[in-house]
């Protein structure tokens, strides 16, 4: 069985009348996750527990704790007899002050990562604009979104798990996690990446989602330079990619994709 994986028995019924049948298929797992970081409870996501050492890394670069990869000294995670698993991260002790000031226990449900943050001014914490540029054509984004299915383990045999990959400028995937949240897999996408020392501001990055305001601004945070999604992005995440300098394309399917533009005002 594929890891984030678990096989359960199930009665398949058919709309034409016809007898049902017992089978055996896999689901995608979920559950909470308690992270801990240099020994406070930051956080619970709900997430597949697969590859959370990336998810460690991701997360605390996300949450902006931390700058670099060296700048975590440990993750270990472990199952617990309650249900779920606990992620205890050390962070290096020069680190500890911002962690303390913003140290919360919040349920993020579907892991957006917003649930629990205390003002307005918190969501839309000023980022600095991404530096880095990159030449990709259209042609890469497609050969990218073609052949990201194949990688995708996860995804085939659960059909309920979101992808996200590290892309070339030529459009050839480098890595790939997976998680049934759409935010979670990109925080093992950014963790991985940051743990091999691959430069996001070098690639792009695609993502089996819609593009939401939380996906821009980790993309940015990161500093990639173009973020593809294969469903729609919304009106916030569209402008923040604008106001932040994030290239930002989205639908992006075998015949077509659709590149943001500038918001149109009408009379």
């Amino acid at each position: 069985m594929v890891e984030g994986a678990r096989p359960f028995g199930l009665r398949e019924h058919f709309a034409d009348g016809s007898p049902p049948r017992d089978i055996e298929r896999a689901l995608v797992e979920e559950a909470p996750i308690a992270i801990e970081i240099n020994g406070l409870g930051y956080a619970v996501m709900m997430a597949t527990p697969s590859d959370l050492e990336d998810y460690a890394m991701g997360f605390c670069l996300s949450e902006q704790l931390i700058a670099s990869a060296a700048e975590m000294v440990s993750a270990f995670a472990a199952p617990v007899e309650a249900g779920g698993w606990v992620l205890r991260v050390q962070l290096a002790v020069a680190n500890a002050a911002p962690l303390i000031e913003r140290a919360r226990l919040r349920l993020a449900e579907g892991s957006c990562g917003l649930c629990g943050i205390e003002s307005l001014e918190q969501v839309m914490r000023p980022l600095a604009r991404v530096a880095a540029t990159l030449d990709v054509e259209p042609a890469a984004m497609f050969r990218a979104a073609g052949a990201l299915g194949d990688w995708q383990i996860l995804g085939k045999v659960t059909r309920a798990a979101h992808a996200a990959a590290l892309c070339a400028a030529d459009g050839s995937i480098l890595l790939v996690r997976e998680d049934i949240g759409r935010h979670n897999a990109l925080d093992k996408l950014l963790g991985a990446a940051a743990r091999q020392g691959l430069n996001v501001g070098g690639h792009f990055i695609l993502l089996t989602a819609r593009c939401s305001f939380e996906l821009v601004q980790k993309a940015v945070i990161a500093g990639a330079p173009l973020l593809v999604t294969i469903s729609a992005a919304s009106t916030l995440a569209a402008d923040q990619a604008a106001a932040h300098g994030l290239r930002l394309v989205s639908l992006a399917r075998h015949d077509s994709l659709l590149e943001m533009g500038q918001p149109l005002t009408r009379e």
